[in-house]
């Protein structure tokens, strides 16, 4: 058992990592912080210590991990929920983007009830759910969202059975990222793009301002309309690069829909997006250039569909591959561009507010991955989460490694130019020292992250002696976080906060999030996002009472702008409502997620409903693996794939279940090696099987159905029984 804060002595301090005299000195430090906080309350001796500034980012984690631990040693979490870390300030709470608005509008808007940004906080988000029209007419104020044609009101409850939001307004989202605006502030000079490639550390950070980002934006999309005609989808298959910035922009820009393909995708899972998108087009790469070694990325493209390829060189020494015939180079696609007088000024193609600008996936249940499209709403929806609950402002620089064939590529473009932020990007591994040192150079003040990114950062301790307190807020998805390695993390900019974000491509979003006007504990979601209403379902699909801490699934209400209501692959009212019950005259929407309320009203992901499952911050299905699985060797009869939860917290391992053929023997590792193999060449090569184990038979319904919600018991059991072993 941890000792409590009032029990440490030197002896402890050194332990942790210091030498003797810094540990009589930090001590001294201890001591008196500790004797001016009520010895009763915990959070009190945390916010003491935090105010003090007593434990530095050079102090070994070891330090900081001893404090944290024996401050909360005597923490009862059932009563009182998990232990917060991180707690607002009233000065701080006003100059954030929801206190601005709160301080202005809530004494109209909630009476008497208004307080501050923090006292009032839930009280505005329940408004804001419950009056969505009266929310996004001020928000809307904020970012640089310019209508050729203006909404004719915010939503038309009366068109569909959830709403049409911003009805008959005309558009071109790309364009109100290019354009200067007064609010929020950037001109031509603002600092759009900054970006590094690995392995010049030591170089200059490049910059692109808005004009340049401008201009470069539609000499493509001169390209793209000598090359394509309007309307038709062109697919990325690249790194977040500046160069794929511009030419997602330049897409939008030229009236075409960006058809999203992560660059770690196989051959085969490159062709089905092809297919499923009607694609006419494709934006690659020779190689990909990270950790040092390259990787083939034209080869797979081509191998995984027949369309047009336009093809940049990872270096500036030009391209290492043959091309097909009917394949350009980027100089020669740009070149096209020539024909027009002033390759550098372009009309852009305006919309009306529901059209489709990009199709990004999301796996599902089946093994065809979901084809979401999204709207001109999608990049309002994200970018105004991003302004409310990550408090993106004119002047951030804000980095998250991600890619555009993930959600969080698309949100992290819009979430910068919309808002006034310079988008950071690292053209590289995001793994190493190099990244860490590139979010130094480059002045990051906000970083997103996915948790097996800071287990590895903390593990190989690649980051020690960096500077990151310019960073104000970290942001996390993809994943569940390790408290541990979220201590780690947060402790690098003096305790800023981690906030936690859950959503999903189909909604353009969060729904559940943190905010820097709530205190914020590790791994935890604080709030749902604003205009965000949910119910937590018990089994019988009856809801919990409001704030009662619960564990069940989560119903969401179906009123939110930058939804989705379309599939182009699915039935979108199967996926998403068929089944769901009603709640105050609303079908709710399906998301999939079990979630635990705490007391507090902190929330935490316990998994998914379905079998689908989150490998490394990518959903995937128990079918697909099971389908690739099934074929690697002739002694399996069947497998099961279930993801576990650590019990310590962190990412989810990949578990499969075998069931041989009589007459046959196989170890555990031998297949493990093959199914490895099999999943990362044919599924996804970021894919880990944690382990294997052979078992007689599956669990099974009347009907034959496979209980993996069984089995993913069963092995939590077993390796609960192990680990107090």
């Amino acid at each position: 058992m941890e000792k409590s804060i009032w029990e440490l002595g030197i002896e402890d301090l050194v332990k942790a990592g210091l030498n003797l005299d810094e540990a009589v000195e930090f001590n001294k430090i201890l001591q008196n912080a500790v004797s001016t906080a009520q010895r009763s309350d915990p959070t009190e001796v945390w916010r003491e210590l935090m105010a003090r500034r007593a434990l530095k980012p050079t102090h070994p984690y070891e330090l900081h991990r001893l404090l944290y631990y024996s401050v909360y040693a005597n923490w009862n979490i059932s009563s009182n929920g998990p232990s917060p870390y991180w707690f607002p300030s009233l000065d701080q709470s006003i100059l954030t983007n929801l206190g601005k608005i709160m301080e202005l509008h809530g004494p109209k808007l909630l009476g008497a009830s208004y307080e501050d940004p923090i006292s009032s906080f839930s009280l505005f988000q329940k408004f804001s759910s419950q009056n969505p029209e009266i929310y996004w007419s001020i928000v809307l104020e904020e970012l640089s969202v310019t209508f050729q044609k203006a909404p004719r009101c915010i939503l038309d409850r009366t068109e569909k059975s959830n709403g049409r939001w911003l009805p008959d307004s005309i558009l071109n989202i790309a364009e109100c990222c290019l354009l200067p605006s007064s609010r929020p502030l950037k001109d031509d000079n603002y600092l759009a793009i900054v970006w590094r490639d690995e392995g010049y550390d030591n170089s200059n950070v490049k910059h692109m301002t808005l004009k340049e980002l401008r201009e470069n934006v539609m000499l493509v999309a001169n390209a793209l309309d000598a090359t394509f005609s309007k309307g038709d989808a062109i697919a990325i298959d690249l790194p977040l690069t500046v160069h794929a910035v511009v030419i997602y922009l330049a897409i939008v820009l030229a009236g075409l829909v960006v058809v999203s393909i992560a660059d770690s995708f196989t051959a085969n899972e490159v062709a089905v997006r092809l297919r499923i998108s009607k694609a006419k087009g494709i934006f690659t790469q020779d190689f990909i250039l990270r950790g040092g070694k390259k990787y083939p990325l034209y080869s797979r493209v081509i191998e995984g569909g027949s369309c047009k390829a336009i093809v940049i060189p990872a270096t500036g020494k030009g391209l290492e591959v043959d091309l097909r015939e009917r394949d350009l180079s980027w100089q020669e696609f740009l070149s096209t561009a020539k024909e027009f007088p002033r390759s550098n000024c372009y009309s852009p193609m305006y919309h009306s507010i529901d059209a489709v600008t990009n199709i990004l996936f999301s796996s599902g249940t089946t093994g065809e991955p979901k084809a979401i499209p999204w709207t001109q709403l999608s990049p309002i929806r994200s970018t105004a989460d991003s302004w409310a609950h990550l408090d993106v402002q004119a002047g951030d620089v804000f980095c998250w490694p991600t890619n555009l064939g993930w959600v969080m590529g698309p949100i992290s473009v819009y979430s910068c130019l919309l808002a006034g932020a310079t988008l950071a990007l690292y053209h590289g591994s995001p793994l190493g020292r190099g990244f860490g040192k590139f979010v130094q150079d480059a002045g990051v003040t906000l970083l997103g992250t996915v948790p097996s990114l800071v287990k590895t950062w903390k593990d190989t301790r690649c980051m020690e002696g960096l500077d990151w307190t310019k960073i104000r807020h970290f942001a996390s998805t993809g994943e569940t976080s390790n408290v541990n390695d979220d201590l780690w993390l947060s402790s690098r900019s003096y305790y800023k906060p981690i906030f936690e974000c859950c959503g999903g491509t189909e909604l353009a979003s969060s729904y559940i999030t943190g905010s820097p006007l709530q205190p914020q504990a590790f791994g935890a979601f604080s709030t749902p996002s604003m205009t965000t209403g949910f119910v937590i379902l018990d089994e019988h699909g009856i809801p919990y009472p409001e704030d009662q801490p619960c564990i069940g699934e989560i119903g969401l209400f179906p009123l939110c702008l930058g939804a989705s209501n379309e599939l182009l692959n699915a039935d979108h009212d199967e996926v998403y409502y068929k089944g769901m019950p009603i709640y105050n005259g609303m079908q709710l929407r399906r998301h999939g997620d079990i979630i635990k309320r705490t007391v507090g009203g902190y929330l935490f992901v316990q998994g998914r409903a379905d079998d689908t499952m989150n490998l490394g911050g990518i959903k995937t299905s128990s079918v697909e693996i099971e389908r690739i699985c099934d074929h690697v060797d002739e002694s399996i009869l069947e497998t099961a794939a279930v993801s576990l939860s650590p019990i310590e917290g962190g990412p989810e391992q990949l578990v499969i279940l075998v069931v041989l053929r009589n007459g046959y023997k196989r170890s555990s590792q031998e297949l493990k090696v093959k199914f490895s193999k099999a999943i990362q060449s044919n599924l996804n090569p970021l894919f880990k099987v944690g382990f294997v184990k052979i078992v007689p038979s599956f669990p099974r319904t009347a009907s034959n159905k496979l209980l993996r919600r069984v089995l993913r018991k069963q092995m939590m059991d077993e390796l609960s029984l192990r680990s107090q072993l």
